[in-house]
């Protein structure tokens, strides 16, 4: 049995697609943000956590779990401020609807575990960040991927 490996670069850029077809980013990064990533809606996405599955695997192959983090993130001095949430929930809601809609991101894994049935589920919690001077409502996302046969057990 060939395993299949992990290829970040693919599931990244799937799950970046996503985030950018719903055009409500001004900015969808690949990486965790250090700095203020400025205003409107910004979408970062790095990988949280990586492990084996023993409920999917066998004697020839491990199947992993491969857990994205995000962040939205929107500057409370934006004005009115009553629509920070509104636009915030509606980002995460698009998101979470796409990836539950696509939810083997074009058969590229087994599974994005929506209900978490290997670890937390496909979720959202919100919150608040600073940056330099500024700070941000934010929503914290985890994006658990499914990969099937990922790695080749050997004895």
């Amino acid at each position: 049995m060939t395993a299949v490996t992990l290829d970040l670069s693919a599931y990244r850029s799937a799950v970046t697609s996503h985030a950018q077809s719903l055009g409500l980013f001004g900015q969808v990064l690949d990486y965790e943000p250090v700095s203020a990533p400025g205003s409107g809606l910004t979408l970062a996405l790095w990988v949280a956590r990586i492990s084996p599955i023993p409920a999917r695997s066998g004697l020839a192959s491990v199947s992993a779990r491969l857990e994205l983090s995000g962040r939205i993130l929107m500057p409370v001095d934006t004005e009115p401020k009553g629509d920070i949430d509104l636009q915030v929930v509606a980002a995460v809601d698009g998101l979470l609807r796409e990836y539950a809609g696509d939810f083997e991101l074009g058969g590229l894994v087994a599974a994005v575990d929506l209900l978490g049935m290997h670890g937390a589920a496909l979720a959202a919690q919100f919150g608040y960040t600073r940056f330099d001077s500024t700070t941000y409502r934010v929503a914290t996302l985890t994006v658990p991927l499914i990969i099937n046969d990922a790695w080749t057990e050997a004895p």
